[in-house]
């Protein structure tokens, strides 16, 4: 079974919300104009990562981090 970690860089955001658009799961709509990653675990400095192994949440997670125009979203396989 494959494993994916998506790394999220809050900092390099610039609120274009293409990332809510491509998943709406893991993606909401933050009161600063950015987005908020949930379910991820925060690295602190303004970097969070979440590690999966559900096949239709990489899916979804990589669609949002090809979304991304200033790729702040990190998409690896990692297994």
């Amino acid at each position: 079974m494959a494993k994916y970690r998506v790394t999220f860089d809050r900092n390099t955001c610039i609120g274009a919300f293409a990332c809510v658009a491509a998943d709406p799961e893991h993606w909401k709509y933050a009161d600063d104009g950015k987005v908020d990653f949930f379910g991820a675990k925060d690295q602190g400095e303004g970097k969070s990562v979440l590690e999966t192994d559900d096949e239709k949440a990489a899916e979804a997670l990589k669609a949002s981090s090809e979304a991304c125009p200033v790729y702040a979203i990190k998409f690896e396989k990692i297994e």
